[in-house]
């Protein structure tokens, strides 16, 4: 492998019914920052059906090249047909580093092209850097469980691949004056690869907001309690907020899995995040710690969520609840 063909950074750009997933544009924004490290530039990849005007929003947030690959046989997700789109597209282009989100989506894909591109994949990463020396993609995941953090280089094989969780990098601000090359490629699919038949798409109406797009978060540990979680319920309620939790609480059935904060849940960047009985194990605390404005609320004083909060209050929290609700109620009347 001539290592030197390489070049650029190559975001995927996940889009779902034809609405871009925000992890995308948080990707765009990392690979701005990359490439400015590199004196190159940004590319978007979208795929898909009838996605083309979506090209005009990923420049507005900071993509240099859009390549697009608009194809009836990739109106629904499936992963060998996207497997070969984006194979085709990086084969071509050759970047540097390539991102992917760490979505649903982007688990099942991110693999598979690895796989076919014949590169290493570092999943779930919460930072990225260059080393400006040797022009490696650093890239940064807990390990062990979260308790350590693990730095991990691909030097021999390109492009370098990451997969980062939906709101840990930040989107550059929203320029509609930007503008991007647009390129538009014809893909021939290997149909007979294709082992998957699409029947029927069944979409939860439920309309709840995914708590990596929330803005409040009420989040509840082992402290809450069964008896705790209509006072945690109401407290979020109460700040038009959503409601949230740690691994504890989802085990116990009291909390929907994708409403789980953490390494095993997803990572959030609200402008405030209430910490309700939770103690603050490094696993939870990786999914949370860069959240604007963060309240803890716990009876152990000593309670390693305290280090990260920016209010602490030592008390029981069906205690502290009532006054809470009540007092916001006065507010909000």
């Amino acid at each position: 492998m001539n290592i030197a063909e390489y070049k650029g950074v190559m975001v995927f750009a996940e889009q779902r019914d034809g609405v871009l997933e925000s992890v995308g544009l948080e990707l765009i924004g990392e690979a701005s920052r990359l490439a400015a490290h590199l004196k190159e530039s940004v590319t978007a990849v979208l795929v898909g059906s009838n996605i083309k005007s979506l090209a005009t929003e990923l420049a507005s947030y900071g993509a240099d090249r859009v390549i697009i690959v608009d194809d009836a046989v990739l109106s629904h997700y499936d992963t060998e047909a996207y497997t070969q789109a984006v194979t085709a597209v990086v084969n071509k282009y050759k970047p540097e580093i390539f991102l992917v989100g760490a979505t649903t989506l982007g688990r099942d894909l991110a693999p598979r092209l690895s796989g076919r591109l014949r590169t290493g994949l570092t999943a779930d990463c919460t930072e990225l850097s260059i080393d400006e020396a040797t022009r490696e993609l650093w890239s940064t995941r807990p390990t062990f469980g979260g308790n350590l953090l693990a730095t991990i280089v691909c030097p021999d094989h390109r492009p370098q691949m990451s997969s980062v969780r939906p709101g840990v990098m930040a989107k550059l601000a929203k320029d509609t004056s930007r503008k991007a090359d647009v390129i538009e490629e014809q893909i021939t699919f290997d149909k007979s690869k294709f082992k998957v038949r699409f029947i029927d798409k069944v979409v939860d109406k439920s309309k709840k907001i995914d708590i990596t797009e929330a803005k409040v978060l009420v989040a509840g540990g082992r402290g809450v309690g069964k008896e705790g979680m209509p006072l945690l319920i109401n407290l979020a309620q109460s700040l038009h907020g959503e409601l949230a939790g740690t691994r504890a609480l989802v085990e116990e059935g009291m909390v929907e899995s994708s409403r789980q904060v953490g390494q095993t849940g997803k990572t959030v960047k609200p402008d405030l995040y209430i910490a309700a009985g939770i103690s603050g194990a490094i696993q939870h605390v990786i999914g949370m710690e860069n959240s604007e404005l963060t309240i803890a609320i716990n009876t152990d004083k000593e309670a390693p969520i305290f280090q990260v909060a920016d209010l602490g209050v030592v008390a029981n929290f069906h205690e502290v609840a009532p006054v809470l609700i009540k007092k916001l109620g006065e507010i909000q009347a």
